[in-house]
């Protein structure tokens, strides 16, 4: 029987323990670049088994948010190179998380004279985070065909930039109701061509995302994050959730990924926000690739974490909002110490406060 604090190699990334970080998007990149105060935030957090970074954009016109780093030019790179040398001083692992937002974005955070992209024309019922604050989002415009090339070799020169930068591998946020999920759902995909339509269609581009990253750094370093119901993002549900993602699950099995990363329920909210059968997902995806991961994650505290895992319905449990507050989160948790709350004013943009001021239980004491 396993525990959540035993090692695990997850594909070709040999882990600690069983304690992942989820992506937490902190907003505190100016220029798109992080900082030696990123640094600091994830070196700080190495002793997770796995650190999933904030979501990284992998093109100009995939970002969506003020202040979101990317892994598409040079610096960036260099910049994510000090972040990841820092996560491997300490024993650490990290993946970056290959983000392009979709239709969840303004026309303030793009290059000059572009528009959001999507699968569809129809414009998001939410805001976004610009230097103005919160605004709605600008209206969308759907992709052109001759467009999914290129689109799919953005999410392939962003891998390749991963490894170049040290990451030990990537994770492909298909989830949030961003760019591949808007493909996904047939509540945001209104397409007539061969990427809408029927569930094969529809999920025709994460599948051709995920074997074009597998073959660029090898399916052993890399990874998939799904949120089959969450209605974040003004996500309507599909109408078959549950034979959508059965049969995606299916395509990545096929290429053989690494770990698939699966949000229960509303991101960050109810886990039962709509019905699913999550264990009959993942009982699909071990049937056909035995050997690959599978990371749960949404509210889960620590006895719900180590049940999970003792009983085989997870290879491991990723936490979010408690690692904002918890540096030391693994040691917190393998002992049964008190968390530290976080604070909600300083999750997105500012400085050290509510970033990398969070004590350790050692300094706290001391």
């Amino acid at each position: 029987m396993s525990t959540l604090f035993d090692p695990i190699r997850i594909g070709d990334i040999p882990l600690a323990n069983r304690v992942v970080m989820a992506p937490l998007t902190r907003d505190r990149a100016p220029d798109r670049i992080p900082t030696d105060l990123t640094t600091l935030y994830y070196r700080q957090r190495a002793g997770a088994g796995l650190i999933v970074s904030e979501g990284t954009q992998i093109s100009p016109e995939g970002q969506g948010y003020l202040d979101t780093p990317g892994i598409h030019g040079d610096a960036q790179i260099a910049a994510w190179r000090r972040v990841t040398d820092a996560v491997h001083e300490v024993g650490g692992r990290i993946v970056v998380q290959l983000w392009h937002v979709g239709r969840i974005s303004h026309v303030s955070l793009l290059p000059p004279g572009t528009q959001p992209v999507s699968s569809t024309a129809r414009a998001a019922n939410t805001k976004t985070f610009t230097a103005q604050g919160f605004e709605p989002v600008s209206a969308p415009r759907a992709l052109r065909l001759d467009e999914m090339p290129r689109l799919v070799d953005d999410y392939r020169r962003a891998a390749r930039n991963a490894v170049r930068a040290g990451f030990d591998g990537v994770e492909i946020h298909a989830a949030n109701n961003y760019l591949l999920e808007q493909f996904l759902r047939d509540a945001t995909n209104d397409r007539q061509d061969a990427y809408g339509g029927s569930i094969a269609n529809r999920t025709r581009l994460p599948a051709e995302v995920a074997r074009a990253v597998a073959d660029e750094i090898g399916a052993g370093r890399t990874g998939i994050r799904l949120s089959p119901v969450t209605p974040v993002n003004d996500g309507g549900q599909d109408s078959d959730a549950q034979a959508l993602y059965g049969h995606l699950v299916d395509q990545l099995a096929d290429a053989r990924l690494a770990f698939v990363h699966v949000i229960e329920g509303q991101t960050g909210g109810p886990r039962d926000v709509a019905p699913f059968d999550f264990e009959a997902l993942r009982r699909r995806w071990k049937e056909r690739h035995p050997d690959g991961a599978w990371i749960v994650n949404n509210g889960y505290t620590r006895q719900m974490a180590l049940d999970a895992v003792a009983a085989g319905r997870a290879d491991a449990v990723a936490f979010g909002k408690a690692f904002i507050s918890n540096p030391d989160l693994v040691h917190r948790l393998r002992i049964d110490a008190p968390l530290a709350p976080p604070n909600p004013k300083t999750f997105y943009g500012g400085g050290a406060e509510g970033y990398t001021d969070y004590p350790s239980l050692e300094t706290a004491a001391a």
